[in-house]
């Protein structure tokens, strides 16, 4: 079966079984919502119960306590046809007298209904047969025959022929029996041809159909590989969760003490940032210290184009969009033009790829050349740096300053918090040369 058949019908019947099961309640006879027959003027109007018996079902039997939010309930079941108020065609519940009447289960939505235009259009013709008061058509109804009856011009007599029978057999029913079907019928019409400006609950989301049309492939992984891998990835990143592990200084969430927070964006990186660094190109580049010691290596071997190029492409996607032609042209030249400055080495295909790209410029011109020289780095320039001798001096270096910062920041803070005190507290202004 289609995948995209498969994920429509799973849905439909995960949601429509929970529903049903609460309509099933309510229909139950000694605990359910009353039903009754309703006299009118020179009729009677059977099987119907209030919008406000509704509400407060739903209120006492599924522990509600907001009303509102047992009318909002209420209302995405009527709108997807389970009951229908029997002199509207705006499937809605209202917290009120009006009368609403249940649908029956042949028409229930976990049926899998997907009704033709044909369908309709015996339905519609059927209803210009019956001279009663309450099957004459809408407006968006009669322009909707009206335009099956254009559509459908080569087979209308067979159409027609359909709706004689129906109507034939229609007749030959109890009155009450009739009235009750031809709500229903009406109901369910309402659902799959609601008025125009309704929710259409059986319409289908055309993205998350496209994306089930066409999903990702991917790369099927074991379940130990997954858990093997899940739990190396926690192990290694354990340490840097204040959470889990807690930190020296304090967690600043638990302790409001900001030291941490200072320590991180220091541009003095300490032995567990730097380490941070090795455990992939990202961690690297994510981090602006990492970044410009990643840098100035590169640059020290003479080959920093490639991680140049890749910080302007992001920088570019983050351009105003009138900037963007612009800052394309000066990165095609810097990087990619014959002759550039500071050319860096594409294969043909992205190159040819980009070539197109830049007569249209945009944020996401250089995607492909920006994807290549990615890998090129993650293969070769970073684990180079990772062994060099200035990442390791980086890495084992002393926690003098980390140890002097955490001393010297709290009794700043002191300090100044001492001075603060004093001065609310004396009449005179006082003054600490602390320096």
């Amino acid at each position: 079966m289609d995948l995209f058949f498969l994920s429509i019908f799973k849905f439909v019947f995960y949601f429509s079984f929970q529903m049903e099961d609460v309509i099933a309640r309510m229909q139950d006879e000694k605990n359910g919502i009353p039903i009754r027959t309703v006299k009118s003027f020179l009729s009677k109007i059977p099987s119907v119960f209030s919008g406000s018996d509704i509400v407060q079902w739903l209120t006492k039997n599924l522990s509600i306590e907001d009303p509102v939010e047992a009318l909002h309930l209420g209302t995405l079941m009527a709108a997807h046809g389970y009951f229908f108020p029997i002199s509207d065609h705006v499937l809605t519940l209202k917290d009120d007298g009006t009368f609403y009447r249940f649908q029956t289960p042949y028409f229930w939505p976990s049926n899998c209904w997907e009704p033709e235009n044909t369908d309709y259009a015996v339905y519609l013709c059927k209803r210009t047969m019956q001279n009663k008061a309450r099957l004459e058509l809408a407006d968006y109804e009669a322009e909707s025959l009206a335009r099956l009856q254009r559509a459908f011009a080569r087979k209308w007599e067979f159409i027609f022929m359909q709706a004689e029978a129906q109507a034939k057999v229609d007749k030959k029913r109890d009155k009450i029996e009739r009235k009750i079907l031809d709500s229903q019928e009406r109901a369910f019409w309402d659902v799959h041809r609601p008025v125009p400006g309704c929710v259409n609950t059986t319409e289908v989301d055309i993205k998350k159909s496209s994306r089930m049309r066409n999903p990702h492939k991917t790369r099927k992984v074991s379940y130990y590989i997954k858990r093997r891998s899940l739990l190396a990835y926690t192990e290694q990143y354990l340490e840097y969760d204040p959470f889990l592990v807690p930190p020296d200084p304090s967690n600043p969430w638990i302790s409001d003490d900001t030291t941490f927070w200072e320590l991180e964006a220091s541009k003095e990186p300490g032995q567990q940032r730097v380490k941070r660094w090795g455990f992939g190109m990202d961690e690297a580049l994510k981090d602006p210290v990492g970044r410009e010691q990643f840098l100035k290596f590169l640059e020290s071997e003479f080959s920093s184009e490639n991680l140049r190029f890749w910080l302007a492409v992001e920088d570019l996607k983050k351009r105003p969009i009138r900037e963007v032609p612009a800052r394309v042209q000066e990165i095609w030249q810097e990087f990619l033009a014959p002759g550039a400055p500071s050319a860096i080495n594409l294969d043909s295909k992205s190159y040819d790829k980009t070539t197109q790209n830049v007569k249209e410029p945009g944020r996401y011109t250089f995607e492909d050349a920006q994807e290549h020289i990615y890998k090129l780095m993650k293969s070769d320039s970073y684990p180079r740096f990772i062994r060099s001798s200035a990442y390791q001096e980086l890495l084992q270096a002393k926690k003098k300053v980390l140890v002097h910062l955490a001393f010297v920041l709290p009794l700043c803070k002191a300090v100044v918090m001492f001075a603060t005190i004093l001065s609310l507290l004396s009449p005179v202004p006082v003054q600490l040369d602390i320096w």
